[in-house]
């Protein structure tokens, strides 16, 4: 593993303490992490600017919400200059792999020089509860929104968008650094001008690599996932892959691996079939579809290099490359993509707050029960009685599943931040109840449905005065019985339709695509896939 390497303390081995005043379990679960006090607090960074971020900057306006925090506009008091703060909520973070994301994170971006297309880091802040990163204000917008408010779209204009964003990923490669996040989200303009430069604002999900490395860890999102990384054995070209499916969409505006389900996406990456039937790619480059295609090559020896993709006759002629529309129906395609995924997110945020203290704290208790022998560890055996003495009916062959996903040492048996992957997973699978609540933050009325209305408040800062056609697309998209309004079952199906589940739990999306590359491998598909190169 790439970056699983802080251990988790272990609850059973604290059970005679119970005595004590209990100690925040924030700052008790992850033993051997660098940075506690004589009192037993967490530091989470190594080396920050400072502890209190109010003697420097003033935090303003939220601009973004997450998982694990909160981004405000953030002004500094002796200049008066603007940036962006990510507040990481220390209570947010639940396992050592978080913790160390946070801190990689901070690492990753002060390791790589500067350049044009990466946001600058400025400082750092840590206090008892929270991480504050204060980076480079990027207030031009998200890149789809951006392609999308142009009166037309080229690709001329893809191919500029392209040659960025593969610097950045040469960038990094060259530094050691594999990015394993990239998508179009991931990139904002740094101002409103025309000619604002484009930038990579996010490493959550990077890591530093070394020549001939192997990774095994499931993480990214997955309509940008490479089929090696279902594998689990991967290195830094899957940031090409990822790169490949960006340039498919800003040519067609839909993703070329597309399922109603996670395993159905799973599969069409594993298949990695493209298709250049659909409109607009009749009208679109044989240059531009060559690119795709060696960019999108399921064997990762054969897949260009960041350079191999600059040096590409498309991107050298980039300034010549066709000037004609792609179409209005790309524009949509695009708009109805970005806005449907701000949808989910939106959502999916709901998700993440109503995952709270406590039911972790209850995660904590349960692993404590079932490890019988107060070992540090749970095997198959006592994950099998556990479950059923909380009442959960899960049948072997798929707890034997969840087993080997979450099994990331391979020992055979789930160590407590192994557990928790687990306990997430089952949590949300056993009930919807954290869906049932992100639903009725968009059922305003009380009503049992998201009518369209409801749907245009919850989306009125992502949707500009023309997007109306927008909403009316989505409604049909997720309204699958047509009665011209969303029921929980509908609105159920669309979250779980390819979904970008590393925004509600990291722990979740490794476990969950795990599982699922699993029984691909069981049903055959990812060995016939390969034997069939």
């Amino acid at each position: 593993m790439g970056n699983c390497c802080v251990t988790l303390g272990t609850p059973g081995q604290n059970k005679q303490k119970k005595n004590k005043k209990k100690p925040n379990p924030f700052a008790t679960d992850f033993g051997g992490i660098n940075g506690k006090d004589g009192e037993g607090k967490l530091w989470v960074l190594k080396e920050p600017t400072g502890r209190d971020i109010s003697v420097q900057y003033d935090l303003g306006r939220e601009l973004g919400r997450g998982e694990f925090g909160i981004t405000y506009l953030c002004t500094e008091a002796s200049s008066g200059e603007k940036f962006a703060c990510k507040s990481i909520s220390k209570k947010k973070l639940r396992t050592a792999v978080d913790i160390e994301d946070v801190r990689r994170e901070v690492e990753i971006m002060r390791h790589l020089p500067p350049h044009p297309n990466i946001v600058t880091l400025k400082d750092t802040y840590e206090d008892e509860e929270a991480v504050h990163i204060v980076m480079e204000l990027c207030e031009g917008g998200e890149l789809f929104d951006r392609i999308v408010a142009r009166g037309h779209y080229t690709e001329r204009a893809a191919a500029s968008v392209m040659k960025t964003i593969v610097e950045v990923v040469q960038m990094c490669h060259k530094h050691g650094v594999m990015h394993r996040d990239l998508k179009p989200e991931n990139f904002l303009f740094a101002n409103k001008k025309e000619t604002a430069p484009l930038k990579a604002i996010d490493f959550g999900l990077s890591v530093f690599f070394k020549p001939d490395e192997e990774f095994n860890e499931i993480v990214g999102s997955p309509y940008y996932m490479a089929p090696e990384v279902l594998k689990r054995n991967y290195g830094p070209e899957v940031d090409i892959w990822s790169a490949g499916v960006i340039l498919y969409i800003l040519l067609c505006g839909v993703p070329p691996f597309w399922a109603e389900t996670e395993q159905g996406v799973a599969q069409a990456i594993i298949r990695s079939v493209i298709d250049f039937k659909r409109d607009p790619w009749p009208r679109v480059s044989d240059n531009a579809k060559d690119l795709v295609k060696k960019m999108l090559d399921p064997d990762p020896k054969r897949r260009l290099t960041a350079q191999e993709v600059l040096d590409h006759p498309w991107i050298q002629n980039a300034k010549k490359a066709p000037n004609v529309p792609l179409g209005e129906t790309v524009r949509a395609r695009l708009k109805q993509f970005s806005i449907m995924n701000k949808l989910k997110k939106r959502a999916l945020g709901v998700i993440a707050e109503h995952l709270s203290v406590e039911e972790v704290a209850g995660i904590k208790e349960a692993f404590q029960m079932m490890d019988t022998g107060n070992k540090g560890k749970v095997t198959i055996e006592e994950l099998r009685s556990g479950v059923q003495q909380l009442g959960q009916q899960i049948p072997d062959p798929d707890l034997q599943i969840l087993m080997e996903a979450a099994d990331v040492d391979g020992d055979g048996a789930l160590n407590y931040g192994e557990f928790v992957a687990v306990s997430v997973h089952l949590k949300r699978m056993a009930n919807d109840e954290h869906l049932h609540k992100a639903f009725a933050f968009f059922d305003q009325n009380q009503s049992g449905f998201i009518e369209i209305e409801e749907l245009r408040n919850a989306l009125n800062d992502d949707v500009d005065a023309g997007g109306e056609e927008v909403i009316h697309a989505i409604m049909h998209d997720v309204d699958t019985d047509k009665d011209g309004r969303i029921s929980y079952e509908e609105f159920a199906a669309m979250m779980k339709a390819g979904t970008d589940w590393r925004k509600a739990s990291r722990q979740y999306s490794r476990e969950r695509f795990n599982s699922i590359s699993l029984k691909l491998m069981r049903e055959g598909s990812l060995q016939l896939a390969t034997e069939g190169r």
